[in-house]
């Protein structure tokens, strides 16, 4: 017999098994720990995800990389990165920027005191493009950007989608929906179709790990203005999508809006948000503590 301390072998890719109970605890496990649930359908895909990650991690199997994540952070943020869908372009779903120019920012800067800031989450915002988008469209289309303090807030559960984007670096793909002016006027090509957004717009956005589920992490934010918050909760339960907008809605300002991917609707998911239709979008909106919108 080897000594108990000499190296075991990793597993190769046709040694690598996962039974009925091994998926079962692991989509128990990603569930509690995301608010993300895999269908029984889905179980190829999960499989094929896992065993990837389990070989590129170079563990024994299963139960040695399942023990892993519980002990090294990194481990985890691999896994969540490889499960979560990060793809993204500047000025996607734009007929909300045109709303927040057009509506909702004269809705919120009615409330305002002098010197108070104007507060905008993209959560969840991949490596960038949504909050960097919402930097560059009000620089070009909101008249009162200069008068106004505004902090950009971007939030993801994946750490590594965030370095991302604190570096700012981004390909011809990303930025495909981006009129070329803009291209020229706000990022510097640097070589292999590349191109690095401007170094006062990676400045003055704010990034930050949030789980939509953890109460812990929602609760670092407080008075939002505005949330950008689409495309994830499609991927929760019911139980999930309600906790996830409850955290929310503790974090908006009262009369704060959030705005949602146009398959999702806030209004199959929670009661407590008013719907809000104008004319570029639907969005939803916490009450005023007065009750007034």
């Amino acid at each position: 017999m080897p000594p108990e301390d000499a190296p075991r072998e990793k597993a190769s890719a046709g040694e690598i098994r996962i039974g009925d109970a091994e998926f079962r605890r692991f989509r128990d496990f990603f569930y509690r720990r995301t608010g993300i649930v895999f269908a029984e359908s889905q179980r190829v895909y999960v499989e094929r995800r896992l065993s990837d990650c389990i070989l590129a991690a170079g563990s024994r199997g299963f139960a040695d990389h399942f023990a892993r994540l519980m002990v090294e952070p990194a481990e985890m943020e691999r896994l969540i990165s490889s499960f979560t869908v990060n793809e993204t372009y500047f000025y996607r779903e734009d007929y909300q920027l045109r709303c927040l120019t057009s509506s909702l920012l004269d809705r919120i800067t009615a409330r305002k005191r002098p010197g108070q800031p104007i507060r905008l989450w993209s959560v969840p915002c991949s490596t960038g493009e949504e909050p960097y988008s919402i930097a560059i469209w009000l620089l070009e289309n909101w008249p009162e950007v200069d008068a106004w303090e505004i902090e950009i807030v971007g939030s993801d559960i994946d750490g590594r989608v965030l370095q991302a984007a604190e570096a700012g670096i981004y390909s011809e793909r990303s930025l495909m929906r981006l009129p070329r002016p803009l291209v020229g006027k706000y990022f510097t090509a640097i070589g292999d179709g590349q191109y690095r957004i401007d170094a006062e717009l990676r400045g003055s956005i704010r990034f930050s790990r949030v789980n939509l589920i953890d109460q812990g992490d929602t609760a670092k934010w407080r008075d939002i203005d505005v949330v950008f918050c689409r495309n994830v909760l499609i991927y929760f339960d019911e139980v999930s999508r309600r906790t996830a907008a409850g955290n929310l809605y503790d974090s908006m300002a009262p009369g704060g809006f959030i705005c949602l991917g146009h398959t999702e609707s806030m209004s199959r998911i929670s009661p407590l948000f008013r719907v809000c239709r104008f004319e570029d979008a639907i969005v939803y909106q916490k009450p005023e503590e007065n009750g007034h919108v």
